[in-house]
C-alpha cells in the first residue's frame, strides 16, 4: 500500500471516529425541564436540571425535605415516590423516620415517531448493564424481595401488592462497589468506630422491580411532563430496598409524540433518591475530623468530596444522574 493511500484510509478513519463523536448526546444545564420550549431543543442535547439550587433545599445538603417536596410538588409526589400513598414512616412504633429528596430531570427530541418507538427493548437487566457498567445485577423473585419479608423494611412495599409479583415484571439485585479513595476512607472510618457498631459497608447492594407503564396511566402522565401530547410509552425502576443512606430510589422515563412534528418524538427522564436524614446527621461528626472530612455524607452524595470519582455513585449523584440519563438518550437515539 502507497504511502499516501495509507494516509486517505488514516485520515478517513479519523473521520469517522470524529463523525461518532458528534452524534453523542450533550447536557445543557437548565433551571427546569419543563420551562424550555419544545422547539428549542436541539438534536443531541439533553435538557437538564436538578433540585440544587431550589428555594426549598436545604443549604446545607443541596437535598430537599421530603415533607416540603411532597407538600408543594404533590403531582411530582404522586408519580415519583415509590408509591403514591408513600409517607415517611414510623420507626418502632414512634419515631417519625425524616427523609430528604435528590430529584433530576432532564428532555430531548428523538427524531422519530414517538409510536415507532418500544420502550419494552429496555425493560430488562442488558438495559440496566448498558446504562451504567459498574453496576452488576442478577435476578431476584418476589421471595428474595426484602420489604416482603422484613416487617422492618415494610413501609416501603405498596399497600395493595407485592414487589416482584406482577407477571411483566424484572426484579433484581444490584451491587456497585464504591471507587477511587471512598473504600480506603471506609476502612479507615471502620477502624475509628466502637467495636459495638456495624462495618460501614465498602459497597451499596439494592433491589428494584422494572416495568412497563400500562396504558390506562397515559392519560395521566402529561399533568407530570407539563407537554401537552400524546404518551406513546413509559418504563419505570422502583428501587425499594438499599442495605444502606439511601430509603429508595427511582427511574421513570416518559415518551410523548412531538407537539408539532410527526416524525419525532419527546422523552422525559426523571431520576429520584430520597436518602434518611438519621445517616446525614449521624455522620456528620466526620466533619470534625481532619482525617474523614471528605467521608461526610451529605457531601459524598452531591459530589463535593475530593473521595467523589468515576461516573458512577462513587461520583456522587449529580454527576450518577447525568451520565445516567446521557446514556439512556443515547441508547434511545441508536434505536
Amino acid at each position: 500500500m502507497s504511502l499516501h493511500r495509507a494516509a486517505v484510509l488514516i485520515a478517513a478513519w479519523l473521520a469517522t471516529c470524529t463523525g461518532a463523536a458528534a452524534q453523542e448526546f450533550q447536557l445543557e444545564d437548565v433551571p427546569a425541564a419543563a420551562s424550555v420550549p419544545i422547539a428549542q431543543i436541539k438534536p443531541r442535547t439533553v435538557i437538564f436540571a436538578d433540585q440544587r439550587n431550589d428555594k426549598l433545599a436545604d443549604s446545607s445538603t443541596g437535598l430537599i425535605p421530603f415533607d416540603d417536596w411532597a407538600r408543594s410538588r404533590p403531582v411530582q409526589q404522586r408519580f415519583l415516590s415509590l408509591f403514591p400513598s408513600f409517607v415517611e414512616p414510623t420507626i418502632n412504633q414512634q419515631t417519625k423516620l425524616k427523609l430528604s429528596v435528590y430529584q433530576a430531570e432532564a428532555r430531548f427530541r428523538l427524531p422519530r415517531p414517538a409510536a415507532a418507538l418500544d420502550l419494552s427493548r429496555y425493560a430488562n437487566v442488558a438495559f440496566l448493564e448498558q446504562i451504567d457498567p459498574a453496576v452488576k445485577h442478577r435476578p431476584i423473585t418476589a421471595g428474595d424481595a426484602v420489604p416482603n419479608k422484613d416487617t422492618g423494611a415494610a413501609h416501603n412495599r405498596p399497600p395493595n401488592r407485592r414487589w416482584c409479583e406482577d407477571a411483566k415484571a424484572i426484579c433484581v439485585q444490584s451491587r456497585y462497589m464504591f471507587e477511587g479513595k471512598i473504600p480506603a476512607g471506609i476502612q479507615l472510618a471502620n477502624k475509628l468506630r466502637e467495636e459495638s457498631k456495624k462495618p460501614i459497608p465498602d459497597f451499596i447492594e439494592f433491589q428494584s422491580e422494572m416495568m412497563l407503564v400500562t396504558q390506562p396511566h397515559f392519560a395521566e402522565l402529561p399533568s407530570l411532563t407539563g407537554l401537552d401530547s400524546t404518551v406513546t410509552g413509559g418504563l419505570e425502576q422502583n428501587i425499594f430496598w438499599v442495605n444502606q443512606v439511601i430509603q429508595f430510589g427511582k427511574l421513570l422515563a416518559i415518551l410523548q409524540q412531538h407537539p408539532t412534528e410527526r416524525e419525532a418524538a419527546i422523552a422525559t427522564v426523571y431520576i429520584l433518591i430520597v436518602v434518611r436524614n438519621d445517616v446525614l446527621n449521624k455522620q456528620r461528626e466526620y466533619s470534625k475530623t481532619p482525617i474523614l472530612r471528605n467521608l461526610v455524607p451529605a457531601q459524598l452524595l452531591m459530589g463535593n468530596s475530593s473521595f467523589n470519582s468515576g461516573d458512577s455513585l462513587s461520583a456522587g449523584l449529580p454527576k450518577y444522574a447525568r451520565s445516567r440519563i446521557k446514556a439512556i438518550a443515547d441508547m434511545m437515539e441508536r434505536e
